[in-house]
């Protein structure tokens, strides 16, 4: 069973994602602990209705981004959790941080990286004309938004779609894939090689790697 700490800075629909996959039997995670910087952020709710423990590290409280986030790591590693999730927080992580945490923190971001890195994806894709769009789940790497991807789900762009009717769908589909991701890897089943991503004992047929383009 892994150990996990959730890093959060909003509303938590992807957490509650994780929460709901980590409550079936069987499943190879845990989460031991959710971490806000945002003090009302409701994501804490959910954590707490779960029973899981919850912390809030308010990053203004710091003099510095290196020590806030350096009581971050310290809170993370004495709750005994070995990945982090993170799952809409909303702070840039520095190299230092997110190398020793190197291969062990996950990240969900709503496009099919590498392309739209950053914010306001879905408005950038439309402006792009682009056919589809989708999100990631990805391995974090010091640069935004980069790192070794685990899955991917592709959603087809109605012509007449709004921005946030797009965000909503691809929300739909983080939901699906962020547990299976921290499924695979908390398997076993996930190496990193080269910067890229290898995962034994499927193929790429398996639903699990990879959701086929949804209309």
């Amino acid at each position: 069973m892994v150990k996990v700490a959730v890093l959060i800075s909003g509303g938590g629909t992807n957490l509650q994602a994780l929460i709901d996959a980590c409550a079936q039997d069987g499943f190879p995670a845990e989460i031991l602990k959710v971490f806000s910087n945002v003090p009302d952020a409701y994501g804490l709710e959910r954590a707490k209705k779960a029973g899981i423990d919850t912390m809030v590290i308010n990053h203004r409280d710091f003099e510095s981004r290196e020590a806030f986030e350096e009581r971050l790591h310290t809170e993370i590693t004495a709750s005994g959790a070995k990945l982090i999730c993170l799952a809409g927080f909303m702070r840039i992580l520095d190299a230092r941080f997110v190398n020793r945490w190197k291969n062990r923190m996950l990240n969900i971001h709503p496009s099919l990286l590498p392309a739209f890195r950053g914010l306001h994806t879905q408005e950038r894709a439309l402006e792009a004309g682009v056919r589809f769009s989708g999100c990631t789940v990805h391995f974090v790497n010091p640069e935004l938004d980069d790192g070794p991807i685990i899955n991917q789900a592709v959603i087809a762009i109605n012509p007449n779609e709004t921005a946030e009717e797009l965000a909503a769908r691809v929300l739909e589909l983080e939901h699906l894939i962020y547990p299976q991701a921290l499924k695979l890897v908390a398997e076993g089943r996930v190496r990193v090689v080269s910067n890229k991503i290898r995962i034994s004992n499927t193929d790429y047929a398996d639903k699990n790697i990879i959701n086929p383009v949804i209309e």
